[in-house]
């Protein structure tokens, strides 16, 4: 095997093999799964339009340039030149030089006029002033979490950089991959149940972990998380982590490994980064406050965000020398991803679907179907019993606004719980829809506000018409008529003799905001309870849906009381993130190439084990539903 420094070397002649001497060439460094060039004349690169594909290709590794530090304007004079280029129309909101990348992050309200026809103001930047020009979009609205992500990521980039070399060390310079000569995955959690997915996908030389997350929905700690002790080996040892999307079941788990010795990075995409932080920090928040404590803090969520490497659909990279994977749509919640990995050269193709919606919402397009090619799939379950046939979404949409109306017309007071991200957007478009010219006021607790302002950071991954409109200044996440509820104000609200909508966190009352109004609103029976999203099994929420009507909550002084529920109680189906069952079969159908084989994961026992039969039937390959702690060898 090659040492680190033959091997860049070796990269480095590559490189020069292509690259003319005119560009001069100062350094290459390697930043995770990409390869940097510093130049002295950035100009000489450009005069070949097709350079970086051509030496991309020579070497495999996705290419990023930069200018090399004694090329780069002082920053004054940088930022001068960079604010003449850029039309006022942008609406710049801030500029700062990142001196450990030799780039400088520019945030505006339009960033396509800061990118340019083509990208002629991106490129008129880095030849003028040196500094390689990153875009981000500012929120349409006030976001405390962007602002603090952008600011730590600029914090701590000089932490970030010897991370990323070191990993690239590891992934690119440690010489050719051995022979692939097994595969397995490891369920460790979130099959044959819902909450604490977690899986660990294995070849001789690799250990890579797919999703880490926790069920918030137990107070059992045997089933809150992961089985992470079974894998037989330390912490230290596992490769990389992959992240398919931000939800709690899927995220929540991952700063513990951080806590308890893992130094590897995370990939997912560039929403789920931010809507993860997001909800691990709020979930932080909501354990402590309920005296249960967090299995680990905010130390813990910073360093995986240093760790975090974001990666757009469609985007192929090298996780370990003998697995790279590729992120696809999954239709769930902003930024949710299914993933395709590729192991050994060629020797197996594992589609993993995370959640997945193969069907119509207001808020993102279907799943992707098309991949390269699946050998093995394993795919979610939640809705795949025989009677999980939800209605069609404008059936569910108009259920909806006419339970609310009947609520409304008799005075009461209307309580939905949502999750925070996914759920709670989708609502708010129907309401906006519905209820627009209505004067019912409609409040949004939690962090509902927080993630709807992440999405119109990220309106690329949005329905074309809601990216339009957030594009135009037109977020109908920030229209007037939803009120957000400051701290204090929750009582005023339920006693107040004026009806309303609330919407408010946790979706499955097992904490948060929702179950304060639960408390506070139960005892009228004017009022009602309209569930939206899928309800697991030990949550408060699925014991309500099965009649059960004293239920016990924290109070203020954090005891507990039994609250006696008067109101109506009502589920609206139709609007989960997740496929029904007809939707499920349909993804399979639709598949293009068709896999070899399909394990369920993600469900109640009874509907994996059900999706499974029915699925052999239809498509006569091998189906099963393994248990948590099955191992599975692939190869």
């Amino acid at each position: 095997m090659s040492t680190g420094s033959s091997s860049l070397r070796e990269l480095q002649d590559s490189i020069l093999q292509v690259l003319p001497a005119e560009c001069e060439l100062t350094k290459v460094e390697v930043e995770g799964p990409q390869v940097v060039l510093y130049l002295k004349s950035i100009k000489a690169f450009y005069n070949d339009s097709n350079l970086i594909t051509r030496i991309a290709a020579k070497i495999r590794k996705k290419v990023v340039l930069r200018s090399d530090s004694t090329s780069l304007l002082p920053q004054e004079k940088a930022l001068e030149m960079i604010k003449s280029f850029i039309p006022a129309e942008a609406k710049i909101t801030n500029v700062v030089f990142d001196t450990a990348f030799n780039e400088v992050d520019i945030e505006a309200l339009k960033p396509g006029l800061v990118i340019g026809k083509g990208g002629c103001v991106l490129k008129q930047i880095i030849l003028e002033t040196g500094w390689s020009p990153k875009v981000l979009r500012a929120p349409t609205s006030a976001s405390e979490i962007e602002r603090a992500i952008r600011s730590s990521m600029i914090k701590n980039s000089e932490e970030r950089k010897k991370f990323l070399n070191e990993l690239g060390k590891k992934l690119t310079l440690s010489g050719p991959a051995a022979p692939v000569d097994w595969i397995k995955v490891t369920a460790l959690g979130g099959f044959k149940e819902v909450g604490r997915s977690c899986m660990l996908l294995q070849t001789p030389k690799s250990n890579v972990i797919i999703d880490c997350g926790l069920n918030p929905d137990t107070s059992d700690p045997a089933r809150a998380y992961p089985y992470l002790s079974s894998m037989n080996m330390a912490l230290e040892q596992i490769d990389a982590v992959i992240c398919t999307h931000a939800h709690l079941d899927h995220s929540g788990f991952i700063p513990y490994l951080y806590a308890y010795g893992y130094e590897g990075p995370v990939y997912c995409t560039p929403p789920t980064r931010d809507l993860m932080v997001l909800l691990q920090q709020d979930s932080i928040k909501v354990l402590t406050s309920e005296g249960k404590g967090s299995p680990y803090g905010e130390r813990d969520i910073k360093k995986q965000l240093n760790h975090t490497i974001v990666r757009n659909y469609g985007e192929v990279t090298d996780v370990t020398p003998d697995i790279r994977f590729t992120f696809y749509n999954a239709g769930h919640i902003l930024g949710s991803a299914t993933v395709h990995l590729h192991i050994g050269e060629g020797l197996h193709n594992l589609v993993v679907t995370g959640d997945m919606k193969f069907g119509k919402n207001r808020l993102l397009d279907a799943a992707e179907v098309r991949f390269p090619r699946i050998e093995t799939l394993i795919m979610e379950s939640t809705y795949g019993g025989k009677n999980d046939i939800k209605p069609r979404l404008e059936e569910t949409e108009s259920r909806l606004a006419s339970t609310i109306r009947e609520v409304i017309q008799r005075k009461g007071k209307v309580l939905i719980p949502v999750i925070s991200v996914g759920r709670a957007q989708e609502i708010i478009l129907v309401l906006e829809e519905y209820f627009r010219n209505d004067s019912t006021p409609i409040y949004m607790d939690g962090m509902s506000k927080e993630a709807s302002a992440i999405h119109t950071v990220y309106p690329e991954y949005l329905r074309r018409n809601i990216q339009r409109r957030i594009l135009q200044n037109d977020s109908p996440f920030d229209h007037d008529m939803f009120n957000h509820v400051v701290s204090g104000e929750r009582q005023s609200i339920a006693e107040s003799e004026e009806p309303c909508i609330v919407l408010a966190p946790s979706g499955m009352l097992s904490g948060g905001p929702s179950v304060e109004f639960l408390r506070l609103m139960g005892g009228d029976p004017k009022n009602a309870l309209i569930f939206v999203g899928y309800q697991a099994a030990m949550s408060l929420g699925r014991r309500i849906q099965n009649g059960e009507r004293d239920i016990p909550v924290l109070n203020s002084a954090n005891k507990v009381d039994i609250t006696k529920l008067n109101l109506s109680v009502h589920t609206v189906d139709g609007f989960s993130g997740h496929s029904d069952r007809s939707q499920l079969l349909s993804y399979v159908r639709s598949l293009r190439p068709k896999p070899g084989r399909i394990f369920m994961g993600h469900g109640d026992e009874n509907k994996c084990d059900d999706l499974a039969r029915t699925v052999n039937r239809m498509m006569h390959i091998e189906t099963r539903a393994p248990m948590n702690l099955d191992s599975i060898r692939l190869k």
